[in-house]
């Protein structure tokens, strides 16, 4: 390791917010000689990650997360925690870029002494997470920060990735309703380990009381991710800052029964096996694709897939060819 890395790694450790940041933005790069300072710097600082509670936090748009990570985050400062928050923003489709505009609506959190903010553009990268989001957290585990809120982007049913890079998997819902319990998919209510309905306040508490018990109904029919876990359904009032206690009471009691029978520690190693297989997935793709043969070869192919002379299955399988032929 170079110098200058060992230096930022120090820095890291001494939980610089400056830091911390060229760090998350080294591991965002997709230049090669970045991949390979970032790989550096997490060998030398995974041993000072780990020592938090990780925790995913998913809703539709408007359901209010960034109010909630805002008045939540808060309230654990007040307990002296230190908290991470890694906001993930949508990208444009058409342009790539991102507003990233989560600092604005967490205008407490992002300037108090005990937190951090990272709003990072979720690109290409589907689930509602960032590529580099997992990375980030091991930075931030390292720098110190005791509690990771993962906001994802907020659109909808797809956004299951989370739950498989966090120890906790909260779901935000609107009050509402009727029949709108029937347009929830069973998928990411399965994966949720904490069912919040927010903005219990004004003229909704009586909406969101009714919401609370028919999704309660509805959790009684679906399995449990974790043995000892039944997942709780609560309302609360970001607004009002109502149910917050009572919520980090929950979260708190989730960390407490899973580390006792060995079930976060069991998670966090099949994350990380999946991690490893995931990135040699993207690495071998980003290889194939950089094969100058298979980049000669293939504008031909996909004419020949484009004019329907070629299924995309046997084109695909000729290009694996080629490249384990090398």
């Amino acid at each position: 390791m170079t110098q200058a890395r060992k230096t930022l790694a120090d820095q890291v450790r001494q939980g610089d917010r400056r830091a911390l940041a060229k760090a998350i933005t080294l591991a965002e790069s997709t230049r090669d000689d970045h991949r390979q300072q970032t790989a550096e710097l997490l060998e030398t600082l995974i041993p000072d990650a780990g020592n938090s509670i990780r925790i995913g936090i998913s809703g539709a748009p408007g359901v209010g997360k960034s109010t909630f990570i805002e008045v939540l985050g808060s309230h654990l400062i007040k307990l002296g925690h230190s908290v991470a928050v890694l906001a993930v923003d949508p990208s444009s489709a058409v342009t790539g870029g991102s507003i990233l505009g989560d600092k604005t609506r967490m205008e407490t959190l992002a300037f108090a002494e005990k937190a951090f903010v990272r709003p990072s553009p979720a690109g290409s990268t589907l689930g509602g997470v960032a590529r580099r989001t997992r990375e980030s957290m091991l930075l931030c585990e390292a720098a110190g920060f005791d509690i990771i809120l993962v906001e994802t982007v907020g659109v909808g049913q797809s956004e299951t990735t989370v739950a498989d890079m966090t120890d906790m998997f909260l779901l935000l819902l609107l009050p509402a309703g009727g029949d709108e319990l029937q347009g929830i998919k069973r998928g990411i209510m399965e994966l949720a380990d904490l069912i919040l309905v927010n903005k219990a306040d004004g003229d909704q508490v009586a909406l969101a009381a009714r919401t609370m018990g028919d999704y309660r109904s509805a959790v009684q029919f679906l399995a449990s991710r974790f043995d000892d876990w039944q997942t709780p359904v609560m309302s609360c009032s970001s607004i009002n800052d109502e149910g917050i206690v009572e919520v980090w009471g929950q979260v708190d009691a989730f960390k407490k029964i899973l580390s006792e029978t060995g079930q976060l520690q069991q998670r966090r190693a099949e994350q990380a096996k999946a991690w490893m297989w995931s990135e040699m997935t993207e690495s071998l793709v980003a290889d194939l694709k950089a094969d100058e043969r298979i980049r000669s070869l293939v504008p031909d192919i996909e004419s020949a897939v484009l004019a329907g002379e070629l299924p995309a299955t046997v084109a695909a399988q000729r290009v694996l060819n080629l490249y384990k032929d090398r």
